[in-house]
């Protein structure tokens, strides 16, 4: 169960805690340096790696207890 401060997982319709940030970027759209990301549960994570890596997005799979977030990121620890 998760709480309102718990981040969960951005599957579609999944509310289970993250346990992965995926960090990506689309580069016809974003500066090289910039990442967006995407949290993940255990169950989504390769799901979502996969359809980030086959459009050549996915930069980074880090566990969400060890995520630095660079300048430029959206989402906050």
């Amino acid at each position: 169960m998760t709480s309102p401060e718990t981040p969960t997982c951005s599957a579609k319709g999944c509310r289970d805690a993250a346990v992965w940030v995926l960090a990506w970027n689309n580069p016809k759209l974003h500066a090289p340096e910039r990442r967006k990301t995407w949290l993940a549960c255990g169950e989504h994570r390769e799901h979502l790696s996969q359809f980030l890596g086959v459009r050549g997005f996915l930069k980074d799979v880090v566990r969400l207890e060890d995520w630095v977030q660079p300048e430029g990121s959206e989402r906050e620890r």
